[in-house]
This record gives structure tokens, C-alpha cells and sequence, in this order.
């Protein structure tokens, strides 16, 4: 049985009804949909990259059917144009005016599937929205929703036919997560029926968009201990000075860090972030923005964090 929508939720129990929604579907990954539930709480961006079949669409159409608001999906093509994101003017012969027709862009929840399969060009129309949370279309400029959440999916195996977004585009999202392939018996359990598609068609939302908007205000609030602030600064020191990073954190992704850090704290109903917390979201929120010496392969750059937290002693 769904939770029912509340008037007023707290924060950390919003986190366990969006996780337990999430987690009725995908099964076997609670580490990351703790992790997915913590950049939505943050009110980052998501990239979810990994194989093909291994459940990164059903993960964004799960965290999107549990928010009671709008939904735009975009799939993402070579010949996919930046007005047919954002959207376009339409003239009114009647009238003689213009009327702006709003994209798929312009939802609470945005799922953008095969990011890398759109050009340059279209991608970089997402940036001033994920940034600035607003989208000019000929010369006038558009508020986004509130909330507003783009959740992007992309295969980074796959070469020909796509456009491997550039740093600047990885920068706007806050965290980069895989989800791997599923345990044998959840594997099993797919095969006969329970979690993925079939599970996917009965969820129902458990929090409406006011109640997300608000939630996401609060978990910026949520008390970090000093000890834990020490701790993340010393993370992104030593990847800044790492001899393989030639590019390391910026303070952008510092501040997404304790955003994360502070969401997860929320998804494991704490009201104070510790230094576990941030040790736990480090790979996800700085492996994606590091430029390294030699190559640009994800998994390098997440076992250089992985590293980088072994050997930073935790206060």
C-alpha cells in the first residue's frame, strides 16, 4: 500500500516515503536510491550512467512518478533541436501576438533519457536552466517551476553517434551514480514478476511539489558538524593536489558536497551531518568533476576518490 500525501511532512520522514516508493521498484540498490533521494532532497541534478538494461530510466521515472507535479520527458536524439527542449513562440494570426508554447523542460521533474546522444548545441540549452533555474527563449526569460529536477541517463560504453558532455555540462549536475548489475535473486525475482516495469505501472506519489519545494529549504538548513566540514575540506584538498588531477574540485562542487552530504544525512533521518555522510557521497558528487592527467574514464576518477578517502584519516 502507497503512503497517503500529507500536508505538512517532515523532512526526514518525506526521505523514507520517497525511498521506500523508489525502492518498490528497484530492487537490491538501496545504497544508491539512498543516494538518488539525497541529491533530490539537496535539489541538485542527477546523472545516472551506467550500461544499457541495468535500470537507469526506470530509476529516473520512479523518483519522477513519486513527486505529484509535472513530468517532461525528453529523449535524447542527433537531430533533437534546443527549441524543442525549451520551447518556442507561436504567432497568433488572430490576435497578432506572440505566445510562448513552454517545452518539456518546464516540469518539476525533468527526465532527460540518452543525454549524450543530443549535440552540443541542445545540451548546452539545459545549462542555464540547471544553473540559473531559468530558460531564455527569444530574448525573453522564463522561470522554472518550483521544484525543478532534471534527472539524466546516458551509456557510457556506447561512442559512435554521441557527444560526450563537456565539463562545464557535468558541473551542473550534482552527482554522477551507476547502478550495476542486480543480485542474482533479485535478478530472479524480476524473472517472476516482482519490482522493475511491472512494479513501476502501480506507484503512486507520495509527496506533492510544495511539500518537495519546502523539504528541499529545510535540508539546506540541516546542521553539519564542524568536524564534518573539516573533513570535506580536506577531501578536496587533496584531490586538488593529487599528482593525477590536473583539474580538481572547484568551490562549486564543494558547496554540491555539503548539499549531498546534507540530504543523505536527511534520507537516514538525521537532522546533523556527520563525517560519514560526506564520506559516503564523495565518490558520487566529485569523481564526474575531476579533469585527470591521463584519460577521462569515470571509473578512474571514482577509484582516485575512493583512494583519496582511505587515506584522509575521518575526524
Amino acid at each position: 500500500m502507497q503512503p497517503a500525501l500529507r500536508p505538512t511532512v517532515p523532512s526526514p520522514q518525506l526521505a523514507i516515503d520517497i525511498f521506500a516508493n523508489v525502492s518498490s521498484v528497484i530492487k537490491g540498490k538501496r545504497d544508491e536510491l539512498r543516494l538518488a533521494v539525497a541529491v533530490v532532497l539537496a535539489g541538485g541534478h542527477l546523472l545516472v550512467e551506467d550500461v544499457p538494461g541495468v535500470g537507469k530510466t526506470l530509476l529516473a521515472r520512479s523518483l519522477a512518478r513519486s513527486v505529484d507535479g509535472s513530468f517532461g520527458r525528453v529523449q535524447g536524439t542527433p537531430d533533437l533541436l534546443p527549441a524543442d527542449v525549451t520551447g518556442v513562440s507561436v504567432y497568433r494570426k488572430g490576435t497578432e501576438t506572440w505566445d510562448f508554447k513552454a517545452g518539456p523542460l518546464f516540469a518539476n521533474v525533468v527526465l532527460f533519457d540518452e543525454i549524450n546522444r543530443s549535440t552540443p548545441r541542445t545540451q548546452s540549452a539545459l545549462l542555464e536552466a540547471m544553473e540559473e533555474r531559468t530558460a531564455t527563449v527569444d530574448g525573453i526569460t522564463y522561470a522554472m517551476p518550483s521544484p525543478f529536477v532534471v534527472i539524466a541517463t546516458q551509456n557510457p560504453q556506447e561512442h559512435h553517434g554521441t557527444f560526450p558532455l563537456v565539463e562545464g555540462q557535468r558541473d551542473r549536475f550534482a552527482a554522477v551514480l551507476g547502478l550495476g548489475l542486480p543480485p542474482l535473486e533479485i535478478e530472479r525475482a524480476l524473472l517472476l514478476g516482482t519490482g522493475g516495469t511491472a512494479s513501476l505501472a502501480e506507484l503512486r506519489p507520495v509527496v506533492a511539489p510544495e511539500q518537495l519545494a519546502v523539504a528541499i529549504e529545510d535540508v539546506a538548513q540541516v546542521r553539519c558538524d564542524p568536524r564534518a566540514i573539516d573533513y570535506l575540506l580536506a577531501l578536496v584538498a587533496a584531490l586538488r593536489d593529487h599528482p593525477d588531477v590536473q583539474l580538481g574540485p572547484s568551490p562549486r562542487a564543494s558547496l554540491a558536497f555539503l548539499a549531498v552530504a546534507r540530504g543523505y544525512a536527511t534520507v537516514n533521518a538525521r537532522e546533523y551531518v556527520t563525517p560519514d555522510d560526506v564520506k559516503a557521497v564523495a565518490s558520487a558528487v566529485l569523481a564526474h568533476r575531476l579533469v585527470l592527467s591521463q584519460g577521462d574514464d569515470l571509473n578512474d576518477a571514482s577509484r582516485l576518490v575512493d583512494e583519496v578517502t582511505s587515506t584522509v584519516p575521518v575526524p
